[in-house]
């Protein structure tokens, strides 16, 4: 199959798998509105769905999802007051809450949450300006008015998308599958802003597609890398500020080198996996074994992926690092080993932990500890099954033979994989001691 093949297929894996699931509670959520603020109970009127969903962008595993309720204007001056604002989303909850009881609603500083079993949804109740704008409430300090602009983002899509030969949106949707892989806590429209600016500063794949889908990634990551320290960036269409909450582009430096060896890897066996690197799971696999050669494999295929269990969804980030400690040794931190391109040797204990992150609220955690390499097979020992942390953030493994091991975590929030992180455990053999 050629790369071209390939990439499409990649696309296609990549769309949403709930999209009538997602109408349905969006229709719920504004019958129930309308019915409490216009006295109609219809599913579509004077609602707006926005975020990545409403651009097109959202891919597999979206959970948290965004609209507009469009107040009534007569209602404008019962909510234009001290404590409007907390009213006007309190009256929204109650009016969800009245027609779907048994539904867990939430009032936000800036929204309603309606919560659902692997998805949420974020009701905004708004009113709308002569400008085509939006007044939305923000209960911060005593609440005020804000301006957002989603008409004209929404718009700027579109149009950009059929300029630049529908490469827009399915550059962001592939965006998003490297933020899902690689754990790079950026929010949607980050992403749709970064992509649309990259598009936007080269003619080079204006008239290409699938087939050089290959080149445009490695472009953008590259695009990516380069981009200078910001706080924030200027939305697509509207203008608006859109915060960079942390440091993408070490990440994106890392893509862009994994994307050259897929590259170089064109037309071999390892080609998919090379872009299963950059992309994750959803990018095709490759089958590079004949059946009777299957017979031959003397390990157990042990390794869970947490895509089979639960929703992902990136939004938030984490860290792990490792403390390396041995009887007469100081401990050392494996990160800073790696940097330092210094392998491990067996018989040490690794002591895993979350250093950092920026998960709001409380959240669960799961681990994985893979076994890599002709050792681990040889041994039949895999591993990578994903179990729950024990209550302290941190396991604790002892290094026993050579290969590339690698660790992961995920940070879980209902049922979706919100941030997640993962660290290489490269352990060499001695000289004298082959095995550990």
């Amino acid at each position: 199959m050629g790369i071209g093949e390939v990439f499409k297929e990649f696309i296609g894996n990549l769309a949403v798998d709930n999209a009538q699931s997602i109408s349905d509670r969006y229709g719920e959520i504004t019958s129930a509105l309308n019915k409490a603020f216009r006295d109609t109970e219809s599913k579509t009127a004077n609602t707006l769905q926005v975020g990545s969903y409403g651009r097109w962008t959202a891919i597999h595993g979206i959970s948290d999802l965004d609209m507009l309720y469009i107040m009534p204007k007569g209602q404008w001056a019962t909510y234009d007051k001290e404590g409007g604002q907390a009213k006007l989303l309190s009256d929204a909850a109650a009016a969800i809450k009245g027609r779907y009881p048994k539904t867990d609603i939430g009032v936000d500083r800036l929204i309603v949450r309606v919560r659902y079993s692997n998805f949420h949804v974020e009701a905004q109740p708004v009113f709308q300006m002569e400008d085509g704008s939006f007044k939305y409430p923000d209960t911060y300090r005593g609440g005020h008015w804000k301006i957002t602009k989603p008409l004209e983002e929404m718009a700027a899509m579109s149009e950009f998308d059929q300029q630049k030969n529908k490469n827009l949106r399915r550059l962001c949707k592939m965006a998003r599958a490297w933020k899902n892989k690689h754990g790079v806590g950026m929010g949607g429209l980050l992403i749709d802003t970064l992509a649309h600016k990259f598009i936007q500063s080269t003619a080079q794949y204006d008239d290409k597609s699938y087939l050089y889908y290959d080149l445009m990634s490695r472009d953008f990551f590259q695009y990516l890398s380069n981009l200078p320290k910001q706080e924030y960036f200027m939305a697509l269409g509207s203008g608006q500020r859109v915060k960079v909450k942390a440091n993408f582009r070490k990440k994106a430096a890392k893509a862009y080198d994994l994307c050259l060896k897929a590259i170089a890897a064109e037309g071999t066996d390892k080609q998919n996996d090379k872009w299963k690197a950059v992309f994750g799971r959803p990018f095709p696999s490759q089958v590079k074994v004949a059946k009777a050669a299957l017979s031959e494999a003397r390990f157990r295929h042990t390794e869970e992926f947490v895509e089979n269990s639960l929703r992902v969804d990136v939004r938030y980030n984490i860290t792990i690092d490792c403390d390396i400690t041995q009887d007469g040794f100081r401990p050392a931190s494996l990160r800073d080993m790696l940097t330092r391109g210094v392998f491990l040797q067996p018989r040490k204990r690794l002591h895993f932990s979350v250093t950092t992150t920026d998960v709001p609220g409380q959240f669960g955690l799961f681990w994985k500890v893979l076994n890599r390499g002709p050792e681990a097979e040889k041994r039949d020992m895999i591993r990578g099954q994903i179990v729950a942390d024990k209550g302290h953030r941190e396991i604790v493994e002892y290094t026993t033979f050579k290969g590339d091991h690698v660790v992961e975590c995920y940070a879980v929030q209902y049922g979706v994989v919100v941030a997640t992180d993962r660290i290489h455990v490269p352990i060499s053999s001695n000289s004298d001691d082959d095995d550990g």
